[in-house]
């Protein structure tokens, strides 16, 4: 039982230790697609600019769309998908994935494309959600939180290499073939579900209306706010990391890659950190990945002033996801009925956190604060995020002895 006082997902279900090797590689790969597919914008924002003959700025939106796109899709697929078993969910949530980056790759205009991002998002946090609790039911008990993190493994391992290389792809021929290869990879992704993830006849079937009932409790909202609230501060450092590096660190332009490369590293190694805790701690996990967060960003603007310093500050902020798989094995202990609908949520809230982050970001450097300040308001909303915590912590049922 874990120490939130709720059982946990039911037994796994037991297949040889190769298989599940196997199935979470798959579904790792549909990770790795989404990851890829949802940065590679940003690398590729003059190019795709340019082809569509619009400025930068309005290419931001594009970034905007899709984020609006899995703030939406994840509770609705997730619900209209409540019924379907999660192997043929997922085989289609990546169906969808890739018809929506090859409606990416084909598009003619700057709506169309705007159109397209936004039908690419919508799969993206329902996947997450359902890849999680397939990973869990093959899982022993005691390490969920270690499956869970190899799956959200695929979105650090993209930015650390799927985006560089889908942005070198895009410089080198054209921007459409980033989203082109990203819609093969997901068609990939299909083919290794069907040839590694056998039907499970004895999966329980959820019904949509005890899904929203049971989404609707306390210990859910709470654990979906300290993600919204609690991640914001990584977003909001990582948005402004270029000009930090060129504006305060004094580096040249053509460095930055490297920030982005030390995030990348930080972040493969705090979704393997996020399983670890998880197992070890369960929801206290939380409290312990926050505080590290609040005191990193407390120093990140005094790393800031140099190369030596900020590059492994930048590692460490990445360092940061930890946080998402911790929550998102969490919320299958609080979930009750609402373990799809809860799960792919998760995303919708980091989702939401990646929106407030650059926002209150922005509005600090916009007040002449300085570059720096998003280390201060990051570690800010680390802090609320802890004072969520305590909420929840506190609301917790206390297990029977």
């Amino acid at each position: 039982m874990a120490d939130s006082g709720i059982p946990t997902a039911p037994a796994a279900r037991v297949l040889p230790a190769a298989a599940v090797r196997a199935i979470l590689f798959a579904l790792a790969m549909g990770g790795f697609a989404i990851g890829t597919s949802e940065f590679v914008v940003m690398g590729l924002m003059p190019d795709i600019a340019h082809g569509l003959d619009v400025d930068e700025p309005r290419v931001g939106h594009v970034i905007s769309v899709y984020a609006l796109g899995v703030v939406i899709g994840a509770p609705l697929l997730a619900i209209l998908g409540a019924r379907l078993r999660r192997r043929p969910l997922l085989l289609a949530l990546m169906a969808f994935y890739a018809l929506g980056n090859l409606a990416s790759a084909l598009a003619p205009n700057y709506g169309t494309m705007l159109l397209a991002r936004f039908v690419a998002g919508l799969p993206h946090g329902a996947y997450f959600g359902v890849a999680s609790l397939v990973a869990a039911s093959i899982s022993p008990p005691e390490r969920r939180g270690t499956a869970v993190s190899r799956v959200l493994l695929g979105l650090a391992v993209a930015l650390l290499v799927g985006n560089p290389l889908a942005t070198w792809l895009g410089q080198s021929l054209d921007w459409r073939y980033a989203f082109g290869v990203v819609s093969l990879i997901a068609v990939a992704t299909m083919v290794s579900l069907l040839l590694t993830l056998p039907p499970d006849p004895h999966e329980p079937r959820a019904d949509p209306i005890r899904e929203l009932r049971d989404f609707n409790r306390a210990p859910v909202w709470l654990a979906l706010g300290v993600g919204a609230i609690g991640f914001a501060g990584m977003f909001c450092v990582f948005s402004y990391l270029a000009p930090t590096m060129i504006q305060v660190t004094g580096m040249p332009e053509a460095w930055t890659p490297f920030g982005m490369l030390a995030f990348g590293v930080g972040g493969i190694l705090g979704s393997l950190a996020g399983g670890w805790l998880f197992d070890r701690l369960q929801f206290r996990a939380v409290a312990v990945i926050l505080l590290w967060s609040a005191a990193l960003l407390l120093v990140f603007p005094f790393a800031a002033h140099s190369m030596w310093t900020l590059l492994p500050a930048v590692v460490a902020v990445g360092t940061m996801g930890a946080l998402a798989p911790v929550l998102q094995a969490h919320l299958m202990d609080v979930a009750g009925d609402a373990q799809t609908l809860a799960a792919a949520s998760n995303h919708s809230a980091f989702n939401t956190a990646n929106a407030l982050g650059p926002w209150l970001g922005g509005m600090a450097i916009t007040a002449g604060l300085g570059w720096t300040s998003t280390g201060y308001v990051g570690a800010a909303t680390a802090i609320a995020g802890l004072a969520v915590f305590a909420i929840a912590w506190r609301q917790r049922p206390v297990a029977r002895s």
